[in-house]
């Protein structure tokens, strides 16, 4: 297996070095290094991996193309080949069509998933790597039309793609509070691949000159699984002894939008969405099943705003379980706030950033303070810090898990 990973990879950078010589072909990417050292106990390192990533693209009258293939190594994993993208967009007067893989982003908000639910999640390292890396492509067909300033969007995926979760052994796989010894039916967890398990999507939007907005709404699958449980007691004492775990993704309708606009001097963005059908935790894992259904509100208000060359940026975030039982694990109300701070010197050589996520319920947070210089043209070297406070919620859980990190990086 690693050896045809291997091949395969050589193989993608021979063909990219190739088509780089073709006139109508561009080839873009970067190599990077990239090291993560925890600062508890030991000071292990948390990540040690380096990077290609390649981007070919062309162009031909109405028809054009992207490949963005990658390669993950790690000091103690096998070598990870991937494809991130591989799709042709075919144009036409009033409308355009995609069709493979494509990374598809919806909604306004910040280092936050609210509409944004047509790309799945790679979360083998929480909300760490930037954003383009974080969303996972999809196969899909993405027709636009256009309408003066305004565009009217299809989107079918024919298959599902679930959200990537961190493997067993690793520091960013949540701890599970169980009461019993517990094992894994995976029977349920994939969602075959037939017409009647596509998943749609629409989005409306109108770009204005003092309004952007964007209509969205989908018919798809849960990204993450759903934990059904089984009991086994014993028939003698009475006692439990074991659970059956059986994770299953779970059909979702979702409605919502988002908006920004200029105001007196600063940007004020919002994104809303409405879920129907929603799987909650209980609490109880003596339940019978530890899953309920229920409707869910995710909405977020937030402002950008520009002060002494510094760029600066806060949001809030709410979560609202509707018709709300007690048992449920997660707050009917889960607050969450976002500020982002970040200024350039040097004639944007030097770039100072500060990002933080406080979760308001828990009082826990991740702090995220960060410095890049680029040397030359194309050469960069960063370094920061990913900082968790508290002891329970989204981030807390992850206070062992404060790091300082490096990232070297040359594109090309």
């Amino acid at each position: 297996m690693k050896k045809s990973i291997i091949i395969a990879g050589m193989l993608v950078i021979t063909l990219a070095n190739s088509l780089y010589a073709q006139d109508d072909i561009r080839l873009n990417g970067y190599v990077r290094h990239y090291t993560g050292i925890l600062t508890g106990g030991n000071m292990d390192y948390s990540i040690l991996q380096n990077t290609l990533n390649l981007e070919i693209s062309g162009r031909r009258n109405n028809t054009a193309f992207v490949v963005n293939p990658y390669l993950y190594h790690y000091f103690d994993k096998d070598l990870e080949l991937g494809l991130r993208e591989a799709y042709l967009d075919l144009y036409f007067d009033n409308f355009d069509l995609r069709i493979g893989r494509q990374q598809i982003i919806y909604g306004k908000a910040e280092g936050v998933f609210i509409t944004d639910v047509v790309s799945p999640k790679d979360m083998r390292e929480f909300l760490l790597p930037d954003f383009d890396e974080i969303r996972m492509g999809i196969t899909a067909a993405k027709l636009n039309y256009y309408h003066g300033s305004s565009t009217f969007e299809f989107v079918w995926a024919p298959v599902f793609t679930p959200t990537k979760e961190p493997e067993e052994g690793s520091i960013w796989r949540p701890a599970m509070d169980l009461p019993a010894p517990a094992t894994f039916d995976m029977s349920a967890k994939d969602v075959p691949a037939r017409l009647e398990n596509s998943e749609l999507f629409l989005r409306f939007s109108n770009l204005g000159s003092k309004l952007d907005l964007e209509l969205v709404g989908g018919y798809f699958w849960d990204d993450d699984p759903g934990m059904h449980l089984k009991r086994h007691i014993d028939t003698e004492s009475g006692q439990l002894t074991g659970l059956t775990l059986t994770p299953e993704h779970h059909r979702l309708l979702m409605g919502g939008g988002s908006f920004s606009m200029p105001v007196s001097g600063f940007v004020l963005r919002g994104e809303a969405a409405y879920y129907n059908g929603k799987r909650f935790q209980t609490a109880d894992p003596m339940a019978a099943d530890a899953l309920t259904e229920k409707n869910y509100l995710h909405y977020m208000l937030g402002i950008d705003y520009s002060l002494a060359g510094w760029t600066l940026n806060g949001q809030i975030i709410q979560e609202y379980i509707v018709d709300y039982e007690e048992g449920i694990r997660q707050d009917e109300f889960e607050n969450t706030m976002t500020f982002l701070a970040r200024k350039d010197y040097l004639r944007e050589r030097l770039w100072v950033s500060f990002f933080s996520y406080i979760g308001l319920n828990n009082g826990d947070a991740l702090l995220r303070p960060s410095v890049s210089y680029e040397f030359t043209d194309g050469f960069e070297i960063l370094g920061g810090a990913n900082i968790f406070l508290g002891d329970e919620g989204r981030f807390g859980q992850f206070s062992d898990n404060n790091m300082v990190y490096t990232k070297i990086k040359f594109s090309f």
